[in-house]
C-alpha cells in the first residue's frame, strides 16, 4: 500500500469545536474558539485546552485559573467560528453574538446559556509546550440542557447536533456506527 511520509504536523483530526468563555476580575467576559482540547483523566475528572500565548483569552484564564468549555452544536458553528477569528480586544462576544452568559455559583466566569453542555474547569497546571500552553484543569462540575434529558433521565446527548473540525473545516457528527463493546459482544 502506497505512502506518502510528511514532515512532522498535527493530524489527530477530527477533534472537538468548542468555545471556551474566560473572565478576568474587572472585565467583561470572552469567548476563545478551541479545536485542541480533550479528557486527560476520569477520576479526578480533568480536561486540558492549549491556547496561544499571544492571544487575549490566555492571559485572562492564567490570571483567572479557570474557564468553561461549551460544546458547540451546528446551530453555533458560525458563532463558533466568528468568536475563532474575531480578538475579545476589540469585540464583545457575547453581546455581539447575541449569547447568553449562564452563571454558576462555581466561579466567576460564565457559561454560554445556548450551549449544550457546560464543563466548568479550575487550571491545575500550565504547561508552556512551544506554540501553545497547555491548561490542565479540573472539572469542578458540568451543567447540561434540560431539552436533551430523555423519559428515563438520561442526557441524550447524541441529540445536541454537536460538531467537530478537521484540518480547517467543520462537520457534524454522522450516523452511530456501534457502541463500547460491540466488537465482541455475543448475540
Amino acid at each position: 500500500m502506497p505512502k506518502q511520509f510528511w514532515k512532522p504536523g498535527n493530524m489527530l483530526y477530527p477533534v472537538p469545536a468548542v468555545m471556551v468563555s474566560c473572565t478576568r476580575a474587572g472585565e467583561r467576559p470572552n469567548i476563545i474558539t478551541v479545536a485542541w482540547t480533550g479528557t486527560v483523566c476520569s477520576d479526578p475528572a480533568m480536561v486540558s485546552i492549549s491556547v496561544r500565548p499571544e492571544r487575549f483569552s490566555h492571559g485572562m484564564i492564567a490570571e483567572s485559573r479557570e474557564f468553561v468549555i461549551n460544546l458547540v452544536t451546528g446551530k453555533l458553528a458560525k458563532v463558533c467560528d466568528w468568536c475563532g477569528v474575531v480578538s475579545g480586544r476589540d469585540h464583545d462576544k457575547f453581546r455581539e453574538m447575541k449569547l447568553t452568559e449562564f452563571a454558576s455559583e462555581l466561579m466567576e466566569t460564565p457559561a454560554i446559556g445556548e450551549s449544550p453542555v457546560n464543563i466548568w474547569c479550575k487550571v491545575t497546571e500550565i504547561l508552556h509546550l512551544g506554540s501553545h500552553d497547555m491548561f490542565l484543569a479540573e472539572v469542578a462540575g458540568v451543567s447540561v440542557d434540560d431539552r436533551y434529558m430523555d423519559e428515563k433521565g438520561r442526557f441524550a446527548l447524541e441529540k445536541t447536533g454537536l460538531i467537530t473540525y478537521s484540518h480547517g473545516e467543520y462537520y457534524a457528527l454522522g450516523e452511530k456506527i456501534g457502541k463500547f463493546g460491540f466488537s465482541v459482544k455475543k448475540r
